[in-house]
């Protein structure tokens, strides 16, 4: 079987994608999917995307680590999913679909800027050193100093593995305040098992819990990543942040065709 792949990425956060809508591809060959993934051995990713039809919205989003395994919702996947919508033809401006953690909308411009609203937060756990919080994934946020030399991977999977987190884990966000609203973030992602140049729910909860740590008062937060800029904007009430958009670049990298 010939597989006809697209590669998109969202600030370095990149994403192999696959039209599904004839339900070909062999979803539950986690194998092959962390094969196609692998940057030696495949085309190379951080996780693989299926669209797929869906019979209320305009499609459905299956998301895959590079792990192979089926994951929780990825933020900067979702973004790219909706800029390959449009170059399927499936939408033009507005983008309304399914994911893990249940509906999303987005809007995206002629430029492949896409605005995705995510889910609604309802709790934020402050405690003593970091904060932990669900953004459609599970985020351990941490205030470090020198970001820039920090030891991302090894730390990122000791809190990841550690008791803290159990069986399941966390990804794991290190922060260092630039401005009011400006925070530079690098990711140690769960799945991948490795620092990734941006993570989408990653920096969704960092602005969240830079705004309920006090950290800002702004409701509208740049993100400094490794692969670029993101901003999050969200709305506070009664304890609940609504409104939640990530919004940055989704950028088509290249198309091929892969056997099986």
């Amino acid at each position: 079987m010939q597989l006809t792949f697209y590669k998109y990425q969202g600030t370095g956060n990149d994403f192999i994608m696959v039209d599904n809508r004839l339900e070909l591809f062999p979803k539950e060959d986690s194998q092959l999917i962390e094969k196609l993934c692998d940057r030696r051995f495949g085309i190379g990713a951080d996780g693989l995307i299926l669209l797929e039809n869906h019979a209320n919205y305009d499609f459905k989003m299956v998301y895959y680590n590079s792990d192979g395994n089926e994951s929780s919702m990825c933020g900067n996947g979702g973004r790219c999913l909706v800029a390959f919508a449009q170059q399927l033809g499936i939408i033009q401006h507005t983008a309304a679909f399914e994911a893990v953690d249940g509906y999303h909308y987005a809007t995206i411009t002629s430029e492949q800027w896409v605005s995705l609203q995510m889910k609604d937060v309802h709790s934020v756990a402050v405690h003593d050193g970091y904060t932990f919080l669900n953004t459609g994934s599970p985020h351990h946020v941490q205030l470090v100093s020198d970001l820039k030399n920090f030891p991302v991977k090894a730390e990122g999977a000791k809190i990841r593995y550690s008791d803290l987190y159990g069986a399941s884990g966390s990804n794991v966000n290190f922060v260092e305040p630039l401005h009011e609203n400006h925070f530079a973030v690098r990711t140690y992602e769960r799945g991948v098992e490795d620092e990734t140049l941006s993570c989408g729910t990653g920096v969704t909860a960092v602005a969240i819990a830079m705004h309920e740590a006090g950290m800002t008062t702004s409701n509208v937060i740049d993100l400094q990543v490794e692969g670029g800029k993101l901003q999050v904007q969200f709305k506070k009430q009664e304890g609940n942040y609504t409104a939640v958009f990530l919004q940055g670049p989704a950028t088509f990298v290249f198309q091929g065709t892969i056997d099986l």
